[in-house]
């Protein structure tokens, strides 16, 4: 679901085929890149 909402949302690049969608996984390397930067590990 959450990759359903970052998708319509425009956070995360899909491609719509059919009733789904494909999400390249360079998009999402890139997202979880951006999303952890400032994150020290404790």
């Amino acid at each position: 679901m959450t990759v359903y909402r970052l998708v319509h949302s425009g956070h995360l690049p899909a491609i719509r085929v059919g009733r789904s969608f494909r999400v390249p996984e360079q998009a999402v390397h890139e997202y979880l890149r951006e999303s952890y930067v400032g994150v020290e590990s404790a």
